[in-house]
């Protein structure tokens, strides 16, 4: 019997395909096959191979569409597979609009290798609204946006991003990797696609790598569809039972993971070696008012920058708790330079002019003790004094 409920706490657990009817074991089994027989040419029990579908995903799949408020959901190997297979529905001639803080690999796989085949963009900031509404000529196709962006927590107007496109005839994209569906639900706001790194607090361990798309449109779905079994970068059915695991937690981890982050943010900005604090839970924030609108808080993840008479490299080495490492979202803490690591990729002048400058730190806050937190950053800190 469906389980009944109204809240998304709920629905982290219940959601989607719930169990196993043919056992009632209450965790959707590991289909780890193939292929699956045929009763006959032209007969099948709706499986016929597992790059075009697996039980397991498909729980995973109907589970991410229900939290998004979504129609369809699709898993895939990676989140840069997901963000690839979204920008295949676009063609030759067609222009993305991306805001201009975004994930390096986001720019990476546009630069790199859409651009080449005769995809364009044009990096813009979306959260002045009408910067946005003037640069849509009539060969863009689709707006993607990151809020909070990556890695500076610029906040971006979802609902007003989402009119704008609507009005023009364009889709309107959004990143929620930062945020998840438990924060807030772009399909809500008016988005089309909702994209996530499942990597990050989906998973919630740093255990698998993975990516989910949700839309909201039949038609769009079929082409999307289309585009995952024909290129083939799925999850496979291990990883897709480990993150439905981490989604059941991920209400009581993101509390966490927040109360933390809201306590460092105010340590941080408190501090006298710091020099700036990003984080859009705080109330001078940029797009404070906006982010409270739209989200249920600031989120987990802060970035920072030192006075310049503190050496950032020492910083990273007298870390005792808090580890240097790429990717976020994992119930450790861990901290990264983006200049160098996850946003590398961007050159050096488009950095420059949008603000990830060589002393930015970004900060994913973990569920540990905050005052074991808080002790390291600050110790850190003292030890890079020059």
């Amino acid at each position: 019997m469906k389980a009944e409920y109204q809240k998304i706490e709920s629905a982290l657990i219940h959601g989607g395909i719930y169990g196993d009817a043919t056992t009632g074991a209450v965790n959707v089994p590991i289909f780890q096959t193939s292929t699956y027989e045929q009763r006959g040419l032209g007969e099948n029990t709706g499986w016929e191979y597992s790059r075009t579908g697996n039980p397991t995903r498909a729980a995973l799949e109907a589970l991410i569409a229900e939290l998004e408020g979504g129609k369809s959901g699709f898993a895939f190997a990676s989140g840069m597979a997901a963000i690839t297979a979204v920008l295949s529905l676009f063609k030759t001639g067609q222009k993305i609009v991306i805001s201009s803080n975004v994930y390096g690999g986001t720019f990476r796989v546009l630069d790199k290798i859409f651009k080449p085949m005769g995809l364009g963009y044009a990096i813009v900031d979306t959260t002045d609204l009408s910067l946005l509404e003037a640069s849509i000529t009539p060969d863009v196709a689709a707006i993607l946006v990151e809020s909070p962006a990556n890695p500076l927590l610029t906040v971006t107007d979802l609902a007003a991003v989402s009119k704008i496109a609507r009005a023009h005839g364009i889709l309107s994209i959004v990143d929620n990797t930062f945020m998840t569906p438990y924060l807030q639900r772009p399909i809500a706001l008016g988005a089309d696609i909702v994209i996530h790194s499942a990597t990050k607090y989906l998973g919630g361990h740093s255990d698998l790598v993975a990516g989910l798309v949700v839309v909201d449109d039949a038609a769009l779905a079929e082409r999307l569809g289309f585009i995952q079994n024909a290129t083939g970068g799925v999850l496979g059915p291990f990883d897709s039972f480990l993150l439905i695991r981490g989604i059941k937690t991920l209400g009581v981890r993101m509390d966490r993971h927040v109360e933390n982050a809201e306590k460092a943010a105010a340590f941080l900005k408190a501090h006298p070696a710091v020099k700036r604090v990003y984080y859009p839970g705080l109330p001078d924030a940029q797009g404070y008012e906006v982010n409270r609108r739209q989200a249920k808080n600031g989120g987990a993840m802060i970035s920072f920058e030192l006075y310049g008479q503190y050496d950032i490299r020492r910083f990273f080495r007298s870390l005792r708790l808090i580890a240097l490492a790429e990717s976020l979202g994992g119930v450790e803490s861990l901290v990264c330079h983006p200049a160098s690591m996850t946003h590398a990729s961007i050159p050096k002048e488009i950095r420059d002019k949008v603000g990830i400058t060589e002393g930015l730190i970004r900060l994913s806050i973990g569920i540990e003790h905050i005052g074991d937190l808080l002790h390291d950053l600050d110790q850190a800190i003292q030890q890079s004094e020059a």
